[in-house]
């Protein structure tokens, strides 16, 4: 559902081996193409022979942060950037990324996807031994602990990368410059998706494909779980963690639902064809006799096509999205939160009027923006409304980096379909089971994270902690 649950971030990281080319402006518009990942905070880090490490941070869109003079600023021929969304950590400047961290000659910087479930008691250590916190954020953590075992236990790179993720439980996807040299990571359950491209004598990482799409690089192959990659000779190395292979692989399976590009591939599936497949399934599981089968867009779009095509029922669009608003804040009062979902949202009228419909959305979670929705859609007068949903129930919090409700505020855990219909006050529900879910995937079920659908989680999660939600001023 648009608006309730968001993904914490996206990443980029380019190597070039030619001291002469500065990389920079790919990066932006690489980052550029991973927006959707992320809309709080933007930066990019580069380095330069010559005189070093370049380091711009800003608040809001790419397009917000950068202009012509600061990418042109960014010099060098290896640089990483990231765009954010805040799960663990406050909406502020300073837990924007890349973190960057100067020690007498050299450097650290990095970009984090993920969530760092033991995070709180890392940090706790490293502040004992004297570490001070400019964030709250876990990427921090990460960076202090690869400065602790680089710099001051003198392990080389590798040796500290392993280090760092022996301590590590939870989700994560990096792109690290150490002293100017580029290094991926990917955690041993891949959780979060990473990929590389080449583009000339340029090595690409991104969490989606999309991004090389954008820049004409050429996709050879998702990280594995538990990979470490780095560049020599202008060739890939590759260096596994000794947690590789010996850890439950747990893709997030919101990334086919929800989260990525539909224009993505991602460890081998297609996520267009998967969500058309979810629209497949939800056929199967409710045929329906309607006039029109109509999307929430745009994640719906593909699973809405897969549907009418299914049924022979004719697509159409019945919202229209305003592509011109920003992230909302939260309103004070009902009004304003309505007006809100009014702003991005507005019905076709006289395409729905009198017609049986079947509106088909990602998702569900808190259920407040589908019932604004759907007040939106009655307005229109529709004969009768079917809400079919392509993602299953909803019913625990997430760990691993997507921020949504907590678990007394998630619907789907409080009340029954057919309660949540009645409060919806629609001719029909319709959840996508589980088990369609995972076959529309296409992967195993023990390949999948789906922790979040039946409260079976890849690690422990320490007595306590709070699940991520959105930060609220």
């Amino acid at each position: 559902m648009q608006g309730e649950m968001e993904d914490k971030c996206g990443i980029v990281g380019i190597h070039c081996n030619d001291d002469s080319k500065n990389v920079a402006s790919f990066v932006y518009y690489c980052l550029y193409a991973l927006q959707h990942r992320g809309q709080e905070s933007a930066g990019i880090a580069s380095f330069n022979p010559k005189n070093g490490l370049h380091h711009s941070c800003g608040m809001g869109l790419i397009t917000d942060v950068f202009r012509d003079t600061d990418i042109h600023n960014l010099t060098g021929n290896r640089a990483i950037g990231h765009v954010r969304y805040s799960t663990t950590g406050q909406s502020k400047l300073e837990n924007s990324q890349p973190f960057v961290l100067d020690f007498g000659d050299g450097f650290i910087a990095m970009a984090h996807n993920g969530d760092i479930v033991n995070s709180g008691e890392l940090k706790n250590e490293l502040i004992e031994e004297g570490f001070y916190f400019k964030s709250d954020s876990d990427s921090e953590v990460i960076c202090y602990m690869l400065k602790k075992e680089h710099y001051d236990n003198d392990k080389d790179v590798l040796e500290s990368i392993e280090a760092v993720c022996k301590r590590l439980v939870g989700s994560y996807a990096l792109t690290i410059l150490i002293d100017g040299e580029l290094y991926g990571v990917r955690d041993p359950m891949g959780i979060k998706p990473l990929v590389i491209a080449k583009r000339d004598d340029e090595y690409i990482l991104a969490s989606e494909t999309v991004a090389f799409d954008v820049i004409n690089a050429e996709y050879i192959r998702d990280i594995v779980p538990g990979e470490v990659v780095y560049f020599e000779n202008n060739e890939i190395s590759s260096h596994m963690l000794e947690s590789a292979g010996k850890c439950k692989l747990s893709h997030c399976m919101f990334e086919y639902v929800y989260f990525a590009r539909p224009d993505s591939t991602i460890d081998g599936i297609n996520v267009y064809e998967t969500r058309m497949n979810i629209g497949r399934q939800l056929h199967k599981l409710y045929p329906i006799d309607a006039d029109l089968v109509i999307p929430v867009p745009d994640s719906s779009i593909p699973a809405a096509i897969g549907y009418s095509r299914a049924s022979g029922i004719p697509y159409g669009e019945g919202l229209i999205k305003n592509r011109y608003v920003g992230r909302t804040f939260i309103m004070p009062t009902q009004e304003e939160r309505e007006l809100a979902v009014r702003v991005k949202l507005n019905p076709i009228k006289n395409a729905i009027k009198g017609k049986k419909i079947i509106l088909i959305d990602d998702s569900i979670v808190r259920g407040t923006t589908s019932k604004q929705l759907l007040d939106l859609v009655k307005e229109a007068e529709p004969a009768e409304i079917h809400f079919l949903v392509g993602c299953a129930p909803v019913v625990s919090p997430c760990y691993y980096g997507v921020a949504m409700a907590t678990k007394q505020e998630l619907i789907a855990a409080n009340y029954s379909t057919e309660e949540i219909r009645q409060q919806l006050d629609i001719d029909s529900l319709g959840y996508i089971t589980l088990h369609a879910l995972v076959e529309a995937i296409g992967m195993p079920k023990e390949d999948l994270c789906l922790g979040c659908l039946n409260e079976e989680y890849p690690t422990e999660i320490p007595e306590g902690l709070e699940a991520e939600t959105y930060y609220k001023p």
